[in-house]
């Protein structure tokens, strides 16, 4: 056989049975609605693991100026889950009493709840291999 031939075969293969680019990237669109008061400002954070998960991720800030909010991530495909909250004072902090009991709205992607706190990462996440929409509210 010719070597060009078995060579030529082998990239054939090769590139084949390589990841058709695993870096691809979607449109994460978060639409957050119940906004009660048109003051301040709407911060999301997304997160992409259970250890960033309310401490740490990409940040967004929008304007409060309608009853709702579109916050959109261009992301790569795989898990995230995101936290939000209405920002009224525009301070740019989650406030709280001095109980720790917070003063602000707030919620969670898949409008997840929890117990004397935040959900669980595992409540929260999502897993998106395409554009993907979301809707949550306060």
């Amino acid at each position: 056989m010719n070597f060009r031939f078995i060579f030529s075969v082998f990239l054939l293969i090769t590139c084949f049975s390589l990841p058709v680019n695993s870096q691809e990237k979607v449109t994460l669109t978060i639409h957050i609605e119940g906004i009660k008061k048109k003051e301040g400002s709407i911060l999301v954070m997304l997160s992409n693991s259970e250890a960033s998960f309310l401490t740490e991720g990409e940040g967004f800030k929008v304007s409060a100026n309608d009853n709702k909010a579109t916050v959109r991530y261009l992301v790569q495909k795989g898990e995230y889950a995101f936290s939000f909250f209405h920002d009224k004072n525009d301070n740019g902090k989650f406030d709280t009493n001095f109980l720790g009991i917070p003063k602000e709205p707030y919620g969670f992607s898949n409008n997840a709840s929890g117990f004397m706190g935040p959900p669980s990462y595992d409540k929260a996440k999502f897993t998106i291999y395409k554009n993907t929409t979301m809707t949550v509210s306060f």
